[in-house]
């Protein structure tokens, strides 16, 4: 663990290092952390920054897209430059000028069953934010198998969601058991999103990923945070597995991503 950190490391850190909960063995455990982060959109954005100023080392970040002007009005670690930009590449600017102490590895790609297992290992967590079920549920399934910890949230105009699934708690399947048919949910290009949404949501996730990092706090396992913009009231639903789920149930169908189909429409945006 890294214990022996710089004077520059002692200053930048140092709200963490007066913490009893943090201080410097738990700073150190973050300095050593791997993250992978699905998604540098809407929710990668906040999910990225405040990973990258708590000084999580690694961070590797996977997206296949390219910044588009309407991204801007949500998707805050890109500016009007970086139009046309891969959206990875962008992200990695961003997170190296904002702090050169961690390693950013950009994985410019589409997540598929093909390569999930790869991208996964060797990662402590995995945050979902991407916008779509098929990558949900190939994260969910690697993640599942692979025996490491996942974060999701997801975002709908005014609404989100949050929850983390690790061993023995309930996984995504275990809410969805399948992706929903085409057109029972919204195009993602014309459903919207409140711009600041993914801001709240965001961080929460990233509150969920540094806690667990550090082992400490109460997280989501076993329950999904349900926040409504409109109101500014959230929900707490408990979640409980399901012994019939097809990848952590009872007598599950699914033993490698190569046993279920991932297919369908883009969920909502983030």
């Amino acid at each position: 663990m890294s214990l022996d950190l710089d004077p520059e490391q002692l200053d930048r850190y140092s709200r963490h290092i007066i913490m009893d909960d943090v201080g410097p063995e738990g700073q150190g455990a973050l300095l050593d952390s791997s993250v992978l982060v699905v998604g540098a959109g809407g929710l990668g954005s906040p999910v990225l920054q405040y990973l990258a100023a708590a000084g999580v080392g690694q961070l590797t970040v996977a997206d296949d897209d390219a910044v588009e002007l309407s991204n801007l009005q949500r998707q805050v670690i890109h500016g009007t430059d970086d139009v046309g930009r891969p959206k990875v590449d962008s992200a990695a600017a961003f997170l190296d000028a904002l702090n050169p102490d961690i390693d950013v590895t950009p994985r410019e790609m589409r997540v598929t069953s093909e390569n999930v297992v790869s991208l996964v290992e060797g990662h402590d967590l995995v945050v979902d934010a991407s916008d779509n079920f098929p990558t949900r549920f190939l994260l969910n399934d690697a993640c599942v198998l692979a025996d490491i910890p996942l974060s999701h949230g997801a975002v709908y105009r005014f609404e989100g969601q949050v929850t983390t699934f690790r061993g023995g708690q309930p996984c995504y399947r275990c809410i969805f058991p399948e992706a929903p048919p085409d057109g029972a949910v919204p195009d993602c290009a014309t459903a919207g999103v409140l711009g600041v949404l993914p801001g709240t949501v965001g961080a929460i996730q990233a509150t969920e990923v540094v806690k667990l990092l550090l082992d400490q706090g109460e997280t989501l396992d076993g329950r999904l945070l349900v926040y409504d913009g409109e109101s500014l009231e959230t929900e707490t639903v408990p979640v409980a597995p399901a012994p019939d789920c097809p990848v952590c149930g009872e007598n599950p169908r699914i033993e490698s991503v190569e046993d279920a189909e991932y297919s369908g429409q883009c969920a909502a945006p983030e």
